[in-house]
């Protein structure tokens, strides 16, 4: 493993304090929160928000973990997402303080082998947006399988990746990982923005029944 990619992986150590769901959703709710759709409403699946990008030996996903786009997924999907964030808080922390970054972005990467002993890196998953180019600032693996690189035929590893800004939700960005470069969030900008009303509408209505 390189020197940089070892201290972008924290220990499993770290790992293990986490504070419960309800208090990591209670912090997401009190920022600032104007552009949030209400939770609980939503109909999209994970697979509406994940970004793949595809090579002969490696398929990589990009999952943001935002809660802009978090609500308008169907609720058990974000219970789900939520509850992740909740179980690795105190990590996400621990690298924001360190950053210096009072809010990283967060994403889910997953990394899926296509041929056996295929080997991957990390470092080269990047956000690219308005001409700059974010590189993660910490990685939190998820599973053993991450810190080996390595992975075999349909074996799978996946980790948090934290961004010293919020990821650019709202907006066209591309997510690249070396030469492979993917721009479809553009493309679904128009899904969420309606998928956003629909939200917006049943929260309404909602409340106008009680």
């Amino acid at each position: 493993m390189k020197p940089t990619s070892a201290r972008l992986l924290l220990t499993s150590a770290l790992l293990l304090a986490a504070p419960g769901l309800l208090a990591a959703q209670n912090a997401a709710d009190t920022s600032a929160a104007a552009d949030r759709a209400p939770a609980g409403y939503g109909t999209l699946k994970q697979d509406d928000l994940a970004i793949r990008l595809r090579a002969d030996d490696l398929e990589v996903r990009f999952v943001p973990l935002d809660e802009r786009v978090l609500r308008l997924l169907a609720p058990d999907a974000y219970t789900s997402l939520r509850g992740l964030l909740a179980s690795r808080q105190a990590a996400i922390d621990s690298v924001g303080r360190l950053s210096g970054v009072s809010e990283p972005g967060v994403a889910l990467v997953s990394f899926y082998g296509q041929q056996a002993g295929v080997r991957f890196d990390p470092q080269l998953v990047t956000i690219g947006f308005r001409g700059r180019v974010l590189q993660p600032i910490g990685i939190i693996p998820l599973n053993p399988t991450f810190s080996s690189q390595q992975l075999n035929v349909r074996q799978q590893a996946s980790a948090l990746f934290l961004f010293e800004e919020k990821i650019p939700v709202t907006e066209s960005f591309q997510v690249s990982y070396g030469a492979l470069t993917s721009d479809d969030w553009g493309n679904r900008l128009v899904q969420l923005e309606r998928e956003r009303g629909r939200v917006a509408a049943r929260s309404r209505q909602d409340t106008s029944r009680q």
